[in-house]
């Protein structure tokens, strides 16, 4: 073994599923992860913030006897990493058995992403600095009525991810992203409203910051003056960022440890039609450009791309080493891991509903009323169960196919399976927030509460 205190990550990870495995494990993993965040924020010019980050660490998780036991440090020389494998060693000893307990083989190959811009570390730190000031600007000149900021920051991330177990798994991946985020506030006759924009990229030449401060302007603006309606029952045209609220909830639902444990809308459909024709939903970790790919999951299974629903069918689930031991089927990849600090989970990756052919100007000018949804408050309340939804909503009011004035204070209510079989038009402006995507949306009746 080799004695030196520290050992590159590759080593590190061989060397410490080999201790496990002569400490008495049956199986042994062990995941190491390092990363650098940079973080800066400006208010009127000047900066308010900048962070700089770095984490390091190792998480090793064993199997004896059906057993699990974990532990992780955050301190890489090899006697605390020893002491690390011992921990999760005597872990397994007040574990409670399951036979589901496994790990993956290693695979014949990877998918390669291209993950990492490696002009990213090359840009200085004034410059980015600067991309933070750009998208104030950008924001606070689109109009006078834009009166505070608060928030206007550029963001940059680097990691490097290596994994090892005792079935053969060995690999490792680089990546880096970067971004930028607005909140800003404008305000007329002693009203005030609040509008944001985003947009975060694997490439720093494609970040455009006066597009996210404009964005942020734009919506903080055009809500000025809004107003509540009365109740009614009309279309509703989604914007991508609420539809992605409703794919988060959408996304747990479909995984198999949602449905394993009778906590899925979706248990006993796999086969049918759960959705409008118009509607297929993606689970991709290879998709290009994409934030949250990699060419492997938590667990070292490969990625891959998932139809979960197909033209409004149910396809199937997502699935990790485990659950997909419990169902008798292989993995999707889908071993989520945000951290060394924690055993992989279940979740999902570039998540997203594939665009449609009609742009978002022809959906809204199809609709002769309706409301056009741009906000939604309290989609933590939605039931995933059973799929019920009362969530605050703002908009703009369509009438005859044209965007009018703003509504704001109203609720809309129904079942995540009612909207998903209603979408009669899918947009063609695919967007993605971070992990999760969609292009514009239209929902043919939904109740808005005054």
């Amino acid at each position: 073994m080799n004695n030196k205190a520290r050992l590159d990550e590759r080593e590190l990870v061989t060397v410490a599923v080999a201790e496990a495995k002569q400490g008495g494990a049956e199986m042994a993993e062990a995941f190491f992860a390092c990363s650098e965040e940079l973080v800066v924020e400006v208010r009127n010019g000047e900066v308010e913030t900048l962070k700089m980050a770095r984490e390091e660490g190792i998480g090793i998780r064993v199997i004896r006897r059906g057993c699990l036991g974990f532990a992780y440090t955050s301190n890489l020389n090899w006697a605390v990493v020893k002491k690390t494998i011992e921990a999760a060693l005597a872990n397994v000893r007040t574990a409670t058995k399951d036979p589901y307990n496994t790990l993956p083989e290693a695979p014949i190959r990877y998918p390669e992403p291209d993950l990492e811009d490696p002009a990213l570390k090359e840009i200085s730190l004034e410059e980015k600095i600067e991309k933070a000031r750009e998208i104030e600007r950008a924001g606070r000149a689109y109009d006078p009525r834009v009166q505070l900021t608060e928030r206007a920051s550029y963001e940059d991330s680097h990691y490097l991810v290596t994994i090892a177990n005792s079935r053969g798994v060995l690999a490792s991946y680089r990546g880096s992203f970067c971004g930028g985020y607005a909140v800003l506030v404008a305000g007329a006759g002693g009203e005030q409203q609040t509008g944001f924009g985003l947009q975060f990229t694997r490439k720093f030449a494609e970040l455009n910051p006066v597009a996210i401060g404009r964005e942020a302007a734009f919506k903080a603006v055009r809500m000025l003056g809004a107003r509540r309606l009365e109740t009614r029952r009309v279309p509703v045209v989604f914007d991508p960022y609420v539809i992605t609220s409703f794919l988060g909830i959408i996304a747990s639902a479909l995984t198999a440890e949602a449905v394993q444990k009778g906590r899925s809308l979706f248990a006993g459909k796999a086969g049918k039609m759960v959705a409008a024709q118009g509607v297929t939903i993606v689970d991709d970790a290879t998709l290009a450009g994409g934030l949250l790919s990699a060419p492997f999951d938590g667990e070292g299974v490969p990625c891959q791309r998932t139809v979960l629903i197909d033209r409004g069918r149910l396809q199937g689930f997502l699935y990790n080493t485990y659950t997909a031991a419990k169902d008798g089927v292989a993995s999707t990849g889908n071993a989520a891991r945000d951290s060394f600090k924690s055993p992989p989970e279940l979740g999902c990756t570039n998540f997203y509903l594939v665009p449609g052919e009609a742009s978002r100007d022809e959906i809204i000018k199809e609709t002769e009323r309706g409301l056009y949804l741009t906000e939604v408050m309290g989609m933590h309340t939605a039931n995933p169960i059973s799929g019920d939804f009362s969530v605050g909503a703002a908009g703009i009011w369509i009438e005859r196919g044209e965007l009018t004035k703003p509504v704001r204070g109203m609720v809309i209510a129904g079942n995540i399976m009612e909207l998903l079989e209603l979408i009669d038009a899918v947009g063609s402006d695919l967007r993605f927030f971070i992990g999760k995507g969609a292009p514009t949306v239209r929902v043919a009746s939904l109740t808005l509460s005054g």
